[in-house]
């Protein structure tokens, strides 16, 4: 464990040594409003659970009241196994999550929101589809966030680019109520970036490297407390995670579209400048190979990264 680590243990050692079946991963910033009631309903939704688990915090930075409410909880709920991280400064919700799944001692990791959007209740669905699948996702079938009429065509949009890159239907991209093997998603962590579109890394990484996904029907509930979702920032950041992890496992997905349409452009552009003057124009050669020149950089991308997989 890192140094600056701090852990709130609520349990036995004899329990800490098992070995957990699950972690439950709740990376947290400014959630008091919602840290007691999230965790209240886990422990709830759990209580019959025959196999051991734990809940892990990871929090990052906050600067209410998050950290002191669930100590408090821990303590209160001794016979729960809780630990809680605290970041020295605030990285961001994939920062939180990456120090998660680093610290985790589960064999599963089930992720969601501290902010009350998920209902602990699909935690047992999700689990259920274990080992067959490598990751399972809740696929919400409502949309609650903040500003829906900016985030729902954006959403549309990012996902039939992703779905087309992917080659895979993706009911959710950035769905945050997820659970995956450990130790699958441990090869992957070093491309989840910081920020908001993490969770849309983990899935992307997952299926541009044939690790079997699946999907389940989620309700969502309105948030409860401030969102930290930045319009415009957020949403430019979640089109380049598409586009960036792409590049990394399927880069001819990109680079083959480009040249074919630049290609294709230039033998247009050809064929009407040879019209008008009765020869092509330095501009179509240009373009044509502009076009040819794209499609070699494609292949070779696609060779350095079959090379990185072998």
């Amino acid at each position: 464990m890192e140094g600056w680590q701090t852990e709130a243990l609520a349990s036995s050692t004899s329990t800490i040594e098992q070995q957990v079946a699950f972690t439950v991963l709740l990376p947290t910033f400014n959630e008091e409003l919602a840290i007691v009631s999230v965790l209240e309903e886990i422990v709830n939704t759990l209580a019959d659970e025959e196999r051991t688990w734990e809940i892990l915090i990871v929090d990052d930075a906050s600067t209410d009241a998050t950290v002191q409410l669930a100590r408090k909880f821990a303590a209160e709920c001794w016979q729960t196994s809780i630990r809680i991280l605290e970041r020295p400064e605030n990285g961001g919700a994939g920062a939180a999550r990456k120090t998660g799944i680093k610290s985790a001692q589960g064999e599963i990791i089930v992720m969601l929101d501290a902010d009350g959007t998920y209902p602990a209740e699909h935690i047992k669905t999700l689990l259920s589809y274990f080992p067959q699948y490598d990751q399972v996702n809740g696929a919400r079938t409502s949309e609650q966030g903040t500003l829906p009429y900016l985030r729902v065509p954006a959403k549309w949009f990012i996902r039939q680019l992703a779905c087309y890159l992917t080659g895979k239907k993706i009911p959710d991209l950035n769905t945050g109520l997820k659970a995956f093997k450990r130790e699958t998603m441990l090869p992957w962590i070093w491309v989840i970036p910081d920020g908001f579109s993490c969770v849309t890394t983990m899935t992307l990484a997952f299926l541009t490297n044939g690790h079997p996904v699946k999907y389940v029907p989620t309700s969502y509930r309105p948030r409860i407390g401030k969102s930290k979702f930045h319009p415009i920032h957020d949403t430019f950041a979640y089109l380049g995670t598409v586009l960036r992890i792409v590049m990394y496992f399927r880069p001819l997905k990109i680079f083959l579209p480009l040249s074919g349409l630049m290609i294709f452009a230039s033998v247009i552009k050809s064929a009407f400048s040879f019209s008008l003057t009765g020869s092509m124009q330095e501009s179509d050669l240009v373009m044509f190979t502009a076009g040819f020149m794209t499609c070699i950089v494609g292949l070779l991308a696609e060779v350095v990264v079959a090379h990185h997989r072998r």
